[in-house]
């Protein structure tokens, strides 16, 4: 039987001397608490920002090689990257399988915690070795204290087929800095209520996650200026925001933008290229092709002009 705690002197587990009386606090103070304490995530999330830039840029390098981005983590570690996850999709029309998610427990866990399950190391090796990992791959395992097993097994095995790992935590003094290629651990100090990493943590953690996948997407082409061209057009508010992309980007009306949108099978990117430079949609797709999905390369449009002029008549 362990003698002591190995959790116990985690900066996840320390006790906040701001809340010690939180019982006691009016719904008032207990606002005021929280802003306070999370204004320090962002402070301590851009403290992180050399290490989040190595990070996304390697995780570009390798979507752009052909490889998956795979999250990995338990509880809301594992929540939020399957959220991730599942935005990428509709967000930026990547392909089913190239956006990945995994948390001990299965999907029943996003919604129903499995307790115990994050402490299987087994566990998180099978997991990742069933996705077959390649050397273009890209592991973000999620552990806000640094210590799940199930996490850290995925990590180990995840580092034998030559996969490249980037590990964001709330503990600091992780070991793994010699273990993986870029450590993301924002301090973010003690929880309002003690070791609920769901608060400060979870924030910060879902800070970084945009970032990278944010970061990967623009610089794989999937937006023009701030706008979002690769958006699946699958349901009638995705649809009228491609038609008021168009309108936005080449200063057709709303119903002509339907009408090229309908030209080009409802693709944004497409429809954009056809009317810039008035080809078909399939000299569209070639063009997009050789300028790596890219509209702005694809039509040849250094600046954002008609975009910027259009925002500040909003």
């Amino acid at each position: 039987m362990p003698t002591s705690s190995k959790w116990k002197n985690l900066p996840t587990e320390a006790i906040n001397p701001a809340s010690l009386d939180l019982d006691k606090a009016t719904t008032e103070e207990i606002i005021n608490l929280m802003l306070k304490e999370d204004r320090k995530v962002v402070s301590s999330v851009y403290r992180e920002r050399n290490r989040i830039a190595m990070a996304a840029d390697l995780l570009t390098a390798s979507l752009r090689k052909g490889g998956r981005l795979v999250f990995v983590g338990a509880g809301t570690s594992g929540r939020l990257g399957v959220l991730e996850a599942a935005e990428m999709v509709p967000t930026f029309s990547t392909s089913l399988g190239l956006v990945q998610a995994l948390m001990p427990g299965g999907r029943a866990a996003f919604f129903e915690a499995k307790e115990g399950a994050e402490e299987n190391y087994a566990d998180g090796a099978r997991s990742i070795s069933r996705l077959r990992p390649t050397r273009k791959d890209v592991l973000i395992g999620v552990s806000a204290s640094g210590m799940t097993q199930y996490v850290r097994g995925a990590l180990t095995r995840a580092r034998r087929s030559g996969v490249k790992i980037i590990f964001i935590t709330c503990w600091p003094g992780t070991e793994l800095e010699t273990f993986v290629d870029v450590v993301i651990a924002p301090a973010v100090g003690p929880e309002v209520i003690a070791g609920s990493t769901r608060l400060k943590a979870g924030t910060a953690t879902k800070l970084v996650l945009n970032m990278l996948t944010t970061i990967s997407m623009v610089q794989m082409g999937k937006t023009y200026g701030n706008l979002m061209v690769d958006v699946k057009t699958g349901s009638e508010k995705a649809r009228d925001r491609a038609r008021r992309i168009i309108t936005t980007v080449t200063g057709l009306d709303y119903d002509e933008a339907g009408k090229i949108l309908q030209r080009a099978r409802w693709s944004v990117k497409a429809a954009i290229t056809m009317q810039k430079l008035d080809i078909s949609y399939a000299a569209a797709l070639t063009r997009l092709r050789q300028s790596n999905g890219s509209v702005r390369a694809a039509v040849s449009e250094p600046s954002s002009q008609r975009i910027r002029k259009t925002s500040r008549k909003l």
